[in-house]
């Protein structure tokens, strides 16, 4: 290489280089056509001289291979395992709803998952790098996935903050929710009525940690306590990712890691319970009729989705500190299946747990009703000919309860709903369905209370939440803040800390008494359709304009062999036929659900359902078209050459990496990469590999066009002589 050139400058001289790969080329001295091997007509043997690319390019990289893979699993992994997955599998069937859920992960989640790991490896940039490069047009994937990312993060870590009050209020006995509070009338005491109706962790959920209002309209100020929660959640992720994947990646050996520890642990504690085994039962027990209904693949579909955390850019980011050689193939389905089976686990110990709960109610309410009974017969208004002869009111069993109930029923048949009694069927307390912050911060918590030790077990279980919605949080914010460093020379510590106290200062909507119906807000309308928008144009964009051959051909210098064949298919037709029918289904139920949310009602001390009014609804619909915004802006702003392709962001370890693999080609592809495979034909866009076969036959892949879409214009500026001069 000549000494005067940009490149050799810039590389003696260790300077940041912004400028496109078109602009390095142009600037280089003209190359000898008739000396170098590049020439047709050139003597055999010759060989242009390689190009020293250091191994160490600058970019950060991981550790160890390890420490990537715990990453990408803490990111994956996160509270929607434990308290999404088990909703679902209770209210799809069962057994059966890990039927489509498997084969969706197969033809979906894997797939998609290992495109997003090869991009981000192949290109090393965070997700708007990558989308510029494999098409500028489409660039404004990657900043619709950052604004879905920033969304998604300001109410995440409100979840967390949720979990930090939880976990410093477990450092007591008996624990503060266990019971209701006691109100002091004078001379009386009096059960707080509000708890009394409802139950001591709901009305601790509702009234003493969120002391929510009883309409979304109704701010009522910032709850103080969830403020400085929030503050400390925001701090806690600052540190784990103010200096990138050095400090991230050590974070991650505890946060990955733990959650298994205390998953374990409850899980053999709770099949050491009385009533776990039912719970799992009832969980397992396939209703293969509900298989059949549409509903129930559609929810599955969308679990896998967001459950590998897809289009988000954490995944891109992550990949793109490895290194160029590394088997991502591996590491995709190596993932998804520990996401799979720590789904698996949590439902386990979900169901072990609400088991035990389940019998601790059932008998709650046996003994309740059999004062009932006892109090009817005393007042004769039952006869104690009703009572079977074997029956002891006093240790009264489930099924002895269940026969009475029934003898009681029949005979009282006319004046029986005027006693108020109840079944107290167990299956009907294992089919009450709860998820998310029910699930969590309500009917754990109250399992937990009957629990020998309890403290111990809910510092366990909330220091378990808040891990996992610390791994999730930092592979979110890399989402962030990889691409913008990336792009533009900000300092990383600086802009990271600026990062967290705007998103702390935005996050003060989710910490007024109103809050929680923003969460919710978000929630439903910040990430699901735009997400899956960004999704499936990752996969048109690489399958159908960068091209599935291609990639494919990619892939095999990359990895060394050949991706299985079926991953052409998936990529270019299954993939994007899936998404089209989740896109569809989405709006759908967007169309036809009423918009609202489940508001607590302190007078009736229960949620009751409400519409959002209009300049909520305003809010709803502004989040989903401000997430997908990017797409239509972008595309027209270049289009219509008003924004240049990115290109004059790719790194310099990207350039090298595209001068490397150009003196690395063979003589017969670096003909072609200037000539084209005939006399006379055009270069082609990018450089000559070996015919990549389609799957059908033998027919090789046809050149690219020039004007194919493409984020790197070196193809083009490259070579500016005309083809004819080069023949001798």
């Amino acid at each position: 290489m000549p000494k005067n050139s940009k490149v050799t400058q810039r590389e003696q001289s260790h300077e940041h280089v912004t400028e496109s790969v078109a602009d390095l080329l142009g600037h280089e001295e003209p190359l000898d056509y008739k000396s170098s091997s590049l020439n047709v007509g050139a003597a055999a043997g010759k060989k242009v001289p390689q190009i020293e690319v250091p191994e160490n390019d600058g970019r950060p990289a991981w550790n160890s291979k390890l420490q990537y893979i715990l990453a990408q699993v803490g990111f994956s992994v996160g509270l929607g395992n434990v308290w999404r997955f088990p909703y679902l599998c209770q209210k799809n069937g069962g057994g059966a709803y890990l039927v489509p859920y498997f084969i969706l992960l197969l033809i979906i989640g894997i797939p998609l998952f290992f495109l997003e790991l090869a991009v981000g490896q192949k290109i090393r940039r965070g997700s708007i790098g990558v989308w510029n490069y494999v098409c500028p047009r489409l660039g404004g994937i990657g900043v619709s996935s950052l604004m879905v990312c920033g969304f998604v993060g300001l109410y995440y870590n409100v979840i967390i903050g949720w979990s930090i009050f939880y976990f410093f209020q477990s450092f007591q006995y008996p624990l503060p929710w266990s019971d209701c509070p006691i109100r002091k009338n004078g001379t009386l005491a009096i059960v707080e009525p509000e708890c009394d109706k409802s139950s001591a962790t709901t009305y601790f959920w509702y009234r003493q940690t969120l002391n929510t209002t009883s309409t979304i309209a109704e701010s009522g100020g910032l709850n103080i306590k969830m403020t400085l929660s929030l503050l400390v959640a925001w701090i806690i992720v600052c540190l784990a990712v103010i200096k990138g994947i050095a400090s991230s990646g050590k974070v991650m050996y505890f946060s990955s890691l733990f959650p298994y520890v205390v998953l374990f642990c409850f899980l053999v504690r709770g099949l050491m319970l009385k009533g776990s085994i039912d719970g799992i039962a009832h969980m397992f027990t396939p209703k293969l009729e509900k298989m059949l209904e549409p509903q129930v693949w559609r929810e599955a579909a969308t679990q896998v989705f967001f459950a590998l955390g897809l289009g988000f850019g954490g995944v891109i980011a992550f990949s793109s500190y490895n290194k160029i050689d590394n088997n991502c193939h591996f590491d995709a389905v190596l993932v998804s299946f520990i996401n799979f089976l720590t789904s698996i686990l949590a439902t386990l110990v979900v169901f072990a747990v609400l088991g035990f709960k389940a019998n601790i109610m059932n008998e709650k309410c046996v003994v309740e009703n059999a004062e009932k009974i006892l109090g009817y017969l005393n007042s004769n208004v039952l006869s104690h000919d009703l009572i079977p002869p074997h029956v002891n009111l006093s240790h009264l069993t489930t099924s002895d309860y269940a026969e009475m109930y029934g003898v009681i029923k029949t005979v009282k048949e006319d004046t029986f709903p005027q006693l108020g009694l109840e079944p107290c069927v167990l299956e009907d307390e294992l089919n009450k369905a709860v998820q998310g912050t029910g699930l969590a911060f309500i009917a754990f918590t109250e399992a937990m209370t009957h629990f020998p030790a309890s403290p111990f077990w809910s510092v366990m279980f909330f220091f378990m939440l808040i891990n996992l919605g610390l791994g999730s949080m930092i592979g979110t914010m890399t989402g962030i803040t990889t691409p913008v460093l990336d792009a533009y020379k900000v300092q990383k510590e600086l802009f990271t800390v600026c990062c967290c106290i705007v998103a702390f200062l935005c996050g003060l909507l989710f910490v007024q008494r109103s809050g929680n119906y923003f969460v919710t807000m978000f929630d439903d309308y910040s990430a699901g359709l735009p997400l899956t928008i960004v999704v499936i144009l990752e996969n048109l964009s690489v399958a159908w304009i960068y091209g599935t051959k291609r990639f494919m051909q990619d892939l095999e210098d990359m990895l060394g062999f050949r991706p299985c064949i079926i991953y052409f298919y998936l990529w270019k037709y299954v993939s994007p036929f899936c998404l089209i029918i989740l896109i569809s289904a989405t709006v759908i139920e967007l169309a036809i659900s009423p918009p609202g949310y489940n508001a607590w009602v302190q007078e009736l001390a229960q949620e009751r359902f409400q519409s959002y009014p209009p300049w909520a609804l305003v809010m709803c619909f502004a989040l989903i078209i401000v997430a997908m915004l990017p797409l239509p802006v972008v595309f027209i702003a270049r289009h219509f050459n008003l924004m240049s392709d990115g290109s004059n962001k790719l790194s310099v370890s990207y350039r090298k990496t595209m001068m490397k693999d150009i003196s690395n080609l063979e003589e017969q592809d670096e003909a072609r990469f200037i000539l084209g495979s005939k006399p006379g034909e055009a270069p082609s866009s990018g450089p000559a590999r070996r015919p990549f076969l389609t799957p059908g036959g033998n027919k090789p892949m046809d050149s690219l066009s020039p004007n194919i879409c493409y984020g790197t214009s070196y193809q083009n500026a490259a070579i500016t002589t005309p083809v004819a001069q080069l023949y001798p």
